[in-house]
């Protein structure tokens, strides 16, 4: 436990300020050979059928890769899985096991019945495991380890492309509506949005809206979201990084049924001999009303949007923005000099080490870790500068901070 809690010290803070805001494109979709044939639509009209949809019911087979860059699985486990919520002592604990979808590839099966009814469940060969939403309750289960964690719902807990009404950050992680509704969710002068051609997603006719940051300096390079041409759903999003290569992010229905699942498919039955593990939710709920928290509560499991380069702490005390726009730099001065990593125990120290460039300026000097989205300067006199932008445009901010 001694060797995790120092290992704990030399993890770099990773809160980047907020997506771009997106100027409207009109330039109209026009298909391309093989690609369905649709009527022509403006940017300004996808974007409008997209707020407008209001998909209740769904069911699914969804894929998601991401490749961040990173070696997470070796951090993880160097680390000792630092990172795990209030039940963190159950394998089957949500807020540590929907972080494996922060790396690789993984297939989900999805149900949704508007905002009370929620299923997701995540195959690994032979293995599942499920995430129940249903009413007031909250239930996962893990069936390599045969764990079930438990815990009450807040009473606006919402679903996966459940409609304009249900809160964001109430959805579950990752869907493409959740990530599309992420980057939407301002205008301004900084973006390019245009439809780039039809596409066929899961059996269904789709548009393709682009968006493009304007600014030099930031590591985005497109999101592409495909989107149901019949009801506005989006179905498939696509995150690239100026590096190149496989996508930060690629996530998309495989299949998808928009009829109402079946309501077994929201029933769970604690399995013969099963441990059963509360979460903190439920065992404050027990103690005073009004508790709240959980999978579904405040944030994406995992730090998912934060890794995504979606969903900022820039109005959190302490944390300074520096920018707009896809360049935004969020700047956190933690008052304390940086951790030697020569202090560092020797599974994180090599990490760190490949990881990181030395730097130095009219700033001082310091390290900048790396990821193909987000990337952080740690100065060497405590100064932390993050954001989705270039190693160039860190060290710039920091010299223009001085």
């Amino acid at each position: 436990m001694a060797e995790t809690r120092k290992a704990s010290r030399f993890i770099v803070p990773v809160a980047v300020a907020g997506v771009a805001a997106a100027t409207i494109g009109l330039v109209p979709a026009l298909a391309a050979s093989g690609d369905p044939d649709l009527p022509e639509i403006t940017a300004q009209q996808l974007i409008e059928k997209i707020a407008a949809s209001d998909t209740q019911t769904l069911s699914g087979t969804f894929r998601i890769s991401t490749d961040l860059g990173l070696p997470l699985g070796g951090l993880t486990s160097a680390l000792g899985g630092i990172g795990g919520g209030a039940g963190g002592d159950s394998s089957a604990d949500p807020s540590a096991k929907l972080t494996e979808l922060v790396s690789g590839s993984h297939t989900l099966r999805i149900a949704a019945d508007g905002p009370e009814r929620q299923r997701l469940t995540l195959l690994d060969g032979s293995d599942e495991y499920s995430l129940i939403h249903n009413a007031d309750d909250v239930w996962a289960y893990d069936s390599k380890s045969g764990e079930v964690f438990h815990e009450k719902a807040p009473a606006d807990a919402g679903a996966p492309d459940a409609g304009k009404d249900a809160p964001k950050d109430k959805e579950l992680p990752g869907t493409p509506k959740q990530l599309a509704d992420e980057v939407l969710k301002a205008a301004g002068d900084t973006t390019s949005i245009t439809v780039d051609g039809t596409a066929k997603v899961a059996g269904r006719d789709a548009y393709q809206l682009l968006i493009k940051p304007k600014q030099a300096g930031s590591t985005v390079a497109s999101v592409k979201i495909a989107v149901d041409a019949a009801n506005g759903t989006p179905l498939k999003f696509t995150l690239n990084s100026v590096e190149g290569g496989k996508p930060v992010v690629d996530a998309g229905f495989t299949k998808i049924d928009f009829s109402k699942p079946a309501a077994s498919d929201f029933t769970f039955k604690v399995p013969e001999g099963a441990k059963v593990t509360e979460g903190a939710a439920e065992k404050a709920a027990e103690e005073a009303e009004g508790a709240t928290g959980g999978p579904f509560g405040g944030e994406l499991p995992g730090g998912l949007g934060e890794a995504f380069g979606l969903g900022a702490g820039t109005g959190e005390d302490g944390v300074n923005v520096i920018g707009e726009g896809w360049t935004t730099i969020a700047k956190l001065d933690t008052g304390a000099p940086a951790p030697r990593t020569d202090e560092a125990p020797k599974e994180v120290q090599g990490l760190l080490d490949s990881l990181g460039d030395k730097v130095d300026g009219p700033f001082g000097s310091g390290t900048v870790f790396k990821t193909k989205i987000v990337n952080a300067l740690l100065t060497d006199d405590g100064r932390v500068y993050v954001g989705a932008v270039t190693k160039d445009a860190l060290v710039n901010a920091a010299n223009a901070d001085k």
